[in-house]
């Protein structure tokens, strides 16, 4: 299992601009993402939408998450990635991702299949507030090694998780092991923040996406929601 210290890159980056994006605050906001800003982690990135207490669904998805279950996940309740066994593991989850609000990262061991060898994941969890204030948002990335393809979707077990409460107090996890990132991963992060914003376009009863980016081959890709 790999150190609090040595996580994978697209994770740190998510996670390192998520802490330069709220500073003092507890949660940053779901308008102040710019895919700019984690780069390099696009592939792996998702944003969840909160539509029920214990239910989430994906708004954006990297490809890496399609592939992973061979098809298109966007709209999809975010339980859809992982088994049975898992989904009431991962809805107790997501009540302290949103309710306390928590950061989460969670250690994810694929489901055995025949033609897969084993697969091992992270999934980082960070929640951000709407545009009305309330904390229905959350900006997430997934790794994984190992074979991803086959017949069926690729689906995860839960090993451990690590709940960190913004309060400061952490559960499962002792506060001198929370990952802190260093200066040359924050850094990019911050850089993109002092840039001009991008005035976003808002079609109907769509996500806000910044258009320089929709120029560029797209990872991040837009939820349709007629809510």
């Amino acid at each position: 299992m790999r150190a609090l210290d040595m996580k994978h890159p697209a994770i740190a980056q998510v996670e390192a601009y998520w802490e330069a994006l709220r500073g003092n605050r507890n949660v940053p906001l779901r308008s102040e993402i710019d895919p700019r800003g984690i780069d390099q982690a696009l592939e792996n990135a998702f944003i969840l939408e909160r539509i029920a207490p214990s239910v989430a669904r994906f708004r954006l998805a990297g490809m890496h998450l399609n592939d992973l279950m061979g098809m298109e996940v966007r709209g999809m309740p975010v339980t859809s990635l992982f088994t049975g066994d898992s989904r009431t593991k991962l809805t107790d989850t997501l009540e302290h991702l949103f309710e306390e609000p928590a950061k989460v990262l969670l250690r994810l061991t694929g489901e055995h299949a025949a033609g897969r060898g084993k697969t091992s994941g992270e999934m980082l969890l960070l929640p951000l507030r709407s545009d009305l204030g309330d904390i229905s948002r959350a900006i997430g990335c997934l790794v994984s090694d190992g074979r991803i393809g086959g017949k069926s979707p690729l689906r995860f077990n839960i090993s451990g998780a690590e709940i960190t409460p913004l309060s400061g107090v952490s559960r499962g996890t002792r506060s001198s092991n929370v990952y802190k990132a260093p200066d040359e991963v924050i850094a990019p992060a911050q850089a993109a923040l002092q840039e001009e914003a991008k005035e976003y376009q808002v079609a109907p009863s769509n996500e806000d996406v910044d258009p320089n980016v929709a120029k560029r081959p797209a990872y991040l890709r837009l939820v349709h929601d007629n809510t």
